[in-house]
């Protein structure tokens, strides 16, 4: 039997993996820096997906692009990081997104580079995201089954 059979691993649909929209912490494209490193500090999370007002992915924001936008555009200033807006920091790296109907391959291929992978529709909108700690745990089940 070949690794890849759905007989031996019935999830290769990658929403079987993906955090929903509405369970998900995320950053609007409109925000202030201050803004951003608020609701950053709550969610607990090193990098957050941006999104506009419509729901399509922009992008995403991490804690060292804030603190290079801090020291660089607001001169380590809380003040100047409320007139700023998120969209104007440079970011090093978004996490590239994949479609609802990229295969196992591709997740894992973005999941191999990135702690969590951006899932779109087919016309741009964020529908969620999927985390490699998800796909981490459910190999770990599936390799290491537990007596």
């Amino acid at each position: 039997m070949s690794l890849s059979s759905e007989k031996e691993y019935p999830m290769n649909n990658i929403l079987f993996f993906l955090t929903p929209k509405a369970m998900c912490s995320y950053l609007y494209d409109d925000y202030t820096i201050r803004q951003a490193i608020e609701k950053m500090e709550v969610a607990g999370y090193a990098a957050l997906p941006i999104l506009n007002r419509q729901g399509d992915y922009r992008g995403t924001l991490k804690e060292g692009d804030l603190l290079w936008a801090l020291r660089n555009m607001c001169n380590m200033d809380m003040r100047q990081a409320e007139c700023r807006r998120i969209m104007e920091i440079p970011r090093r790296k978004d996490n590239i997104p994949v479609r609802i109907t990229a295969s196992m391959s591709d997740l894992i291929e973005r999941a191999s580079h990135q702690n969590f992978v951006p899932v779109i529709d087919d016309y741009g909108a964020f529908i969620g995201l999927i985390t490699r700690k998800a796909i981490i745990k459910y190999c770990q089940d599936k390799l290491f089954i537990q007596d």
